[in-house]
């Protein structure tokens, strides 16, 4: 009994991990991007530094009209959000935030179904792109499919670099076998990782699939109300895993200056700064053309995804 209600304590943990955490990446957003653009309307609303702002977005969502197009394929448009969004939620599950099982549910296998998950995520722009009946919806959607087949084998790639590294697909395993001379080694995975990461969410500059001066939104064109809102709840919640992933099998997970008992602090502040490095992101640099998209996965991070695994094979043939 002691176990079953210790499982469903910890699934709920996540639940509110994912209700909250994205919707404070996102308002952090909105307050980063105020700052480094000069942007007033968001440190306004509410009075101070604009507090209110998270909650007039989600009023103006909640109070739009739900319109599905006449010509579109109806079940499939209103389930699409859904795809999109809870893949992450199945993520979150697995990624470990401290020592001692601090983890929704630990699996041997953690990193292969974590991978596996993530990929499903796409689905959800392909089932809307396609399901909208409309022509620019349809091109932001093959985009989206484009863009996961270029950037998906470097990102697991790099993945599988730090799984022989560590001799372990568990994801609380690799933060136990992490070591502090990691990084500079695996520095080059990390790199890899977190640019594949970003352009699987279609996140700026790798945010093609949704070119607003060229295809309107992409696959989300048709959506509004709280629908569209899912979809970008959705995009907010894979920066959280994105950055949770990559502190968890680069950056050392848990592991910190002091005691492990406070593991889970530093857990959330690595993916603190990696998502304040994603919205940098976005301010910093123009969006990419497709084909610049797709040659920079091509010629340039899968062959480094590819050196970084042969030197990760050379290091662990020397150290044993």
């Amino acid at each position: 009994m002691n176990d079953v209600l210790d499982v469903i304590l910890r699934l709920l943990a996540v639940l509110v991990a994912f209700l909250v955490l994205p919707l404070a990446v996102g308002q952090t957003e909105h307050k980063v991007m105020a700052h480094m653009q000069g942007r007033l309307g968001p440190m306004y609303a509410g009075g101070f530094h604009g507090w209110a702002q998270l909650v007039a977005d989600g009023v103006k969502f909640a109070q739009k009209e739900d319109i599905v197009p006449a010509d579109a394929d109806r079940k499939v448009f209103q389930i699409a959000p859904a795809v999109a969004l809870l893949p992450y939620l199945l993520v979150l599950i697995v990624i470990p935030v401290g020592p001692h099982g601090f983890v929704g549910q630990a699996i041997d296998a953690g990193l292969f179904f974590v991978l596996a998950v993530l990929g499903v995520g796409v689905l959800g722009s392909l089932m809307a792109g396609w399901a909208s009946a409309n022509k620019y919806s349809l091109l932001g959607g093959l985009r989206t499919g484009a863009q996961l087949m270029a950037y998906e084998l470097p990102m697991v790639l790099a993945a599988a670099s730090v799984a022989m590294a560590a001799g372990t697909l568990s994801l609380p395993g690799i933060v136990q076998a992490y070591q502090w001379w990691w990084t500079p080694w695996q520095i080059v995975g990390a790199f890899i990782f977190f640019t594949a990461g970003l352009a699987e969410l279609q996140r700026p500059p790798f945010d093609m699939p949704v070119a607003d001066s060229e295809i309107i939104f992409g696959a989300y064109t048709e959506y509004t109300g709280l629908r569209f809102a899912f979809f970008l709840l959705a995009e907010y919640a894979g920066i959280v895993v994105l950055c949770a992933l990559t502190t968890v099998l680069f950056l050392g997970g848990w592991h910190g200056p002091w005691s492990d008992s406070i593991g889970w602090l530093w857990t959330l502040l690595k993916t603190a700064v990696l998502a304040f490095v994603v919205i940098w992101l976005r301010v910093t640099y123009p969006r990419l053309r497709e084909d610049q998209l797709q040659k920079f996965a091509w010629t340039v991070l899968i062959p480094l995804s590819l050196l970084q695994i042969a030197l990760t094979g050379v290091v662990k043939v020397v150290i044993q």
